[in-house]
């Protein structure tokens, strides 16, 4: 079926439906229909929230079974904002604040406007017992503030209010919170100022900047407008109000637009998506239309939905018709120990995938937060038993990494005048993951000996080791030690570099080699790989124009990755689809991704963890979104409900993200040997009360 023979007409029409309806296969086969009928590929452009939803947009324009196509322009309004501001920062500059208005504009990651924020202004408020009232890490501390600076910019208030709106939200309870809100907004200030006199753009500078003064200009408005005249916008209600204002605003310029929205998306609040404006643009298009069918889950899924939602006060339409058995779309396993679980969870998915052959890559395991212990655990387990697995967790510092750590350490031993020379501990760990075969107990004792933070080399030979200590390290682990220690030396004795080009000669010349930790391993790769990019971008975008040299940009970059830097977007992490192995991570970052799976493995059931919101004190995503009124208090009862609300999106998202069944891994004491009584449990609980299993059965 074709848009074509869903539409009456309509030059500009809002398709909406369930996920799995076909709408984004709509969409591409429309893209190709104006293809054919000789629209220029570069008169249509595909708007989606975050770089990677494009991606089965890019892959359909490459098809060469339907091709060739030309460039049809795939972007995220961030990305057309930059572009834009790049393009008419001469003409904008000085209305925009900036002084001098003749400075080239430096726009900065999420990664260096967080060293910016760090260094220059959280720092100094630290120091001054300013954030006192508050148990948070800078880096995440200087994130909220960040993120209050694009939350007004993506509602379009100045970003002066966010305090204001913060503080009336919080109502007159006494607390010192509110000190909190005040300091947090004078870091947001200072850091703004210096942004307007040094030329920088933070993502909230180049949103207010290209909607305040680059869209509102005629000359604009008539080249940019009269560029595109097809427009494919998708999952628009994960899409913030600023993105939905550019589209209503571009809709009667354009000759045809396809909105697409997912009936019950609306998963990256946190991120200032907002359903509701996106559900609004349908009052302004000539069509809609509404797909209710999924194609992906059976009708036991459609009716565990329907119960889900019921359990949660929520009227859905999956399963509204159908009389399928629903215990035939979940499986649950009670057990009193949270590794118990695990044990669980790790021979199940090994019999279907050794006995009943399911594919590996269609195997997830889900849980609300994915700790290092929890990966790892589940990690050795798997593949224990011969299945592989892989994991991805975007919110993730880059110095939680195990491999990032390693090539950071190796990066401080082979520069010892930056004076940054790690504690032994991280020298062991760094050696027993770079050398294969070396297990963290011989990586100890043979850094206990080798390792000198005070002499003129950081690591000395292995000879150094007496013959019975070489014996147990292995004379095979010895001669890799020796190549590596070689290297470092080599690199320090000679001329430094960026350090990017330290991590890619390191990876490149000695761990990815036979008999090194990275060369098997596909994490450590795209570890290697999202670190290498990051002290490159870090390097460009914070010296430029300046006279800093390398060993400068190197200490800082490692300053600030050490102290916790949340990495930017690294869009290789996200794109695995030829992958066969099972599939760890939060299930936040599993919706975000967009993809199917035959089996899903719910882990923690109990946990309050898929009910509750992360705390952050210094932000709130409802409160500072445009559809909350200015100046009304958040109470307890918009918590609870705003959390039944998330809970049912989770549950409702993953389940029409699943084909076959539902694993559910439930466990009497959590990790941390809490008891588990959270309200998924008490979801499946009611489910089952009102569907009890025949007696027998």
């Amino acid at each position: 079926m074709s848009l074509s023979e869903l539409s009456s007409g309509g030059r500009t029409v809002f398709l909406e439906g369930p996920y799995g309806a076909g709408k984004t296969t709509l969409a591409i086969e429309h893209i190709y229909d104006l293809l054919d009928q000789g629209v220029p590929p570069e008169q249509v452009i595909v708007l989606v929230p975050q770089r990677t939803l494009g991606r089965p947009y890019q892959l359909a324009m490459r098809d060469v079974e339907r091709g060739p196509h030309g460039h049809v322009s795939v972007r995220t309004v961030g990305g057309l904002a930059r572009d834009m501001v790049a393009l008419w920062w001469p003409l904008v500059a000085a209305g925009a604040g900036f002084t001098p208005p003749d400075l080239e504009p430096v726009f900065l990651s999420i990664e260096t406007a967080q060293y910016y924020m760090l260094t220059r202004f959280l720092e100094p408020a630290l120091q001054e017992g300013k954030f006192d009232a508050v148990n948070v890490p800078p880096p995440r501390l200087a994130s909220q503030i960040l993120d209050n600076l694009n939350k007004a910019a993506l509602m379009g208030i100045p970003h002066a209010e966010v305090r204001g709106r913060l503080r009336a939200a919080w109502g007159d309870r006494p607390s010192s919170r509110l000190l909190v809100y005040d300091a947090a907004q004078e870091v947001a200030n200072a850091f703004r100022e210096y942004c307007l006199t040094h030329g920088l753009l933070d993502f909230s500078l180049q949103i207010e900047v290209f909607t305040r003064h680059v869209l509102p200009d005629p000359a604009f408005r008539e080249q940019f407008y009269g560029g595109f005249t097809h427009l494919v916008a998708d999952n628009v209600e994960e899409d913030t109000p600023v993105a939905h204002d550019l589209i209503r605003d571009w809709l009667p310029t354009l000759d045809s637009a396809l909105l697409v929205s997912d009936a019950d998306g609306g998963f990256r609040v946190f991120l200032g998506a907002n359903p509701d404006s996106a559900r609004a643009l349908a009052d302004a298009c000539d069509e809609v239309i509404r797909l209710e069918r999924s194609y992906i889950t059976t009708p036991a899924l459609s009716v565990l939905a329907r119960e889900a939602g019921a359990s949660l006060g929520q009227r859905g339409t999956d399963g509204a018709a159908m009389d399928a058995d629903v215990h035939e779309a979940f499986t649950y396993a009670f057990h009193d120990y949270y590794p118990q679980m695990l044990d669980w969870v790790a021979d199940t998915i090994a019999g279907l995938v050794l006995d009943e052959g399911v594919a590996p890559g269609q195997i997830v395991i889900l849980a609300p937060f994915l700790s290092d212990v929890l990966r790892f655990s589940l990690g050795e387990r798997l593949a224990s038993r011969g299945v592989e697995s892989v994991s991805h967790r975007p919110s993730r510092a880059l110095r939680d990494e195990p491999a990032a750590r390693a090539m950071l350490a190796l990066a401080a031993l082979a520069h010892p005048g930056w004076g940054m020379l790690p504690p032994a501990a991280d020298v062991s760990a760094a050696l027993a993951q770079s050398i294969e075969g070396l297990d963290p107990v011989r990586a100890g004792l043979l850094t206990k000996v080798v390792y000198r933070p005070r002499g003129e080399e950081p690591l000395g030979p292995f000879e150094d080791l007496n013959p019975t200590m070489q014996a147990r390290v292995t004379f095979t682990l010895g001669e890799r030690y020796e190549r590596l220690r070689g290297w470092l030396a080599a690199y320090a004795a000679g001329e430094i570099s960026p350090l990017d080009h330290f991590f890619s000669r390191a990876f490149g010349e000695v761990l990815s080699q036979p008999g090194y930790g990275f060369h098997a391993s596909y994490e450590a790769g795209r570890i290697a790989a999202q670190l290498i990019e990051s002290a490159r971008r870090f390097r460009q975008v914070l010296y430029i124009g300046e006279e800093v040299d390398v060993s400068t940009a190197g200490r800082d970059y490692l300053k600030i990755v050490n102290e916790g830097l949340l990495a930017a977007l690294h869009v290789p992490s996200w794109r695995d689809e030829a992958r066969d192995a099972v599939f760890m991570a939060p299930a936040y970052t599993f919706l975000m991704r967009n993809r199917v799976a035959d089996v899903q493995f719910w882990l923690d059931v109990g946990s309050t963890g898929w009910w509750e919101r992360l705390d952050q004190p210094i932000t709130h995503p409802y409160v500072l979104s445009r559809g909350w009124p200015a100046g009304q208090m958040w109470t307890d009862a918009d918590e609870f409900n705003s959390r039944q609300d998330v809970l049912y999106r989770v549950a409702l998202g993953l389940i029409r993200r699943c084909r076959q069944r539902i694993y559910l891994g439930i466990s009497d004491l959590g990790e941390q040997g809490f008891e588990q009584r959270g309200p998924l449990l008490r979801v499946f609980q009611q489910i089952l009360r009102r569907n009890p299993l025949p007696e027998g059965s």
